[in-house]
């Protein structure tokens, strides 16, 4: 039988995650080795809390794993209360690529896809087992080049699951403009706002939502993307137009957090669940698909949209604020016109079948 831990944080929903990060605090939770990885990520690197969170949260999971496989503890132990405190560089000098990989097969094979659903699959999607191998290869590359506890770092080969590269999802520009028709109610303005900032300068929903009045100045919008890494946006007439009318309506007098732009219908900042749910709702009132659409895909729109009309993958790179071109360059491959041009060109494209008179000898053959 293969192992499979009773339901601890490799079974945990997207809702119980969410409340454990508010609870869970790695400077006191996390052992020693961990603490200064996790410490270093979040006060040097700039990452955020929730990225430094699900770092903890994936490492934890592979050292209790690895405590298992060591014999450290008993295989019938109940996975989420298997104590880390006592990890250390003598445990974690010693893991190997075979060990991360036997881990690798666990997560792909045993581990519940939906755990709170009687009727769930087993075995994490490549992308989620990359996430986890990125954590520890993150964590051994510190170990060796920054803390300088290792002479060598036994993660150095360490390969990622081949994911599966798909095409991003997008609207066309008549879906772009039905999307931004449908908007009314008593919140038309904000909401109008925020599409347009979606569909026309491809922000993230983290991006928007973490917006204050005081990054709008003027025809620029300063942006605080991922890994506090700040870019500067040039705003066109649309989205200068449609903050310009939400502001106008918008009322800091009852506002609790009086420094975001948008706000919710309690005045706070808006949240990423009411940005998600407006989109669904608009994207239904279009006729769109809205299982097919999210944010994110809104950002996809913008930057396809921006490539079809003239912007270089370089100028979109800094738009999007991605680190790697690679990134950006998925986007060259959606609707190219030049791909377009290339099949045309084809002389045998324009070849047409010539129809043969029937041969009913060869058809009694046959």
């Amino acid at each position: 039988m293969p192992y499979r831990p009773s339901r601890g944080l490799f079974e945990l929903s997207t809702s119980d995650a969410s409340c454990l990060f508010s609870i869970m605090d790695y400077r006191t939770d996390a052992p020693p080795i961990l603490r200064d990885f996790l410490t270093y990520h979040e006060a040097i690197q700039g990452h955020s809390r929730k990225t430094v969170d699900e770092y903890f949260l994936d490492l934890r999971n592979f050292f209790r794993y690895i405590k298992i496989e060591k014999n450290k503890v008993p295989r019938t132990a109940e996975f989420d209360s298997i104590d880390i405190s006592d990890v250390d560089l003598d445990l974690v000098r010693f893991v190997t690529l075979s060990d991360v990989y036997s881990y690798m097969n666990y997560l792909s094979r045993d581990r519940a896809q939906h755990p709170n659903s009687d009727r769930t699959d087993y075995g994490l999607k490549a992308t989620s087992r990359a996430r986890k191998i990125a954590a520890i290869r993150s964590f051994y590359k510190y170990l060796t080049n920054k803390a300088k506890l290792l002479t060598e770092n036994p993660m150095q080969d360490l390969d990622s699951p081949r994911t599966k590269k798909s095409l991003p999802r997008y609207l066309d520009l008549d879906g772009s403009i039905q999307l931004l028709e449908s908007v009314d109610g008593p919140f038309q303005e904000r909401d109008r706002c925020i599409l347009t900032l979606f569909l026309n300068c491809g922000l993230r929903i983290s991006e928007l939502i973490g917006l204050n009045k005081t990054d709008v100045r003027g025809d620029q919008l300063r942006v605080l993307g991922k890994g506090n890494k700040e870019r500067i946006l040039y705003l066109n007439d649309a989205c200068i137009q449609s903050i310009q009318d939400y502001l106008a309506v918008r009322s800091d007098q009852q506002a609790i957090d009086k420094n975001a732009l948008f706000l919710s219908s309690r005045r706070t900042r808006i949240s990423k669940a009411a940005v998600e749910k407006l989109v669904k709702k608009y994207l239904t009132k279009a006729g769109l698909d809205s299982t097919q659409y999210s944010p994110h895909k809104l950002r996809h729109t913008a930057a396809t949209l921006m490539l079809q009309n003239g912007v270089d993958v370089r100028t979109l790179q800094e738009v999007l604020g991605h680190e790697n071109l690679n990134t950006t360059q998925i986007y060259t491959h959606v609707d190219n016109e030049n791909l377009r041009m290339a099949a045309k060109a084809n002389p045998l494209g324009k070849l047409k079948r010539k129809e043969k008179p029937q041969d009913e000898e060869s058809d009694e053959e046959l």
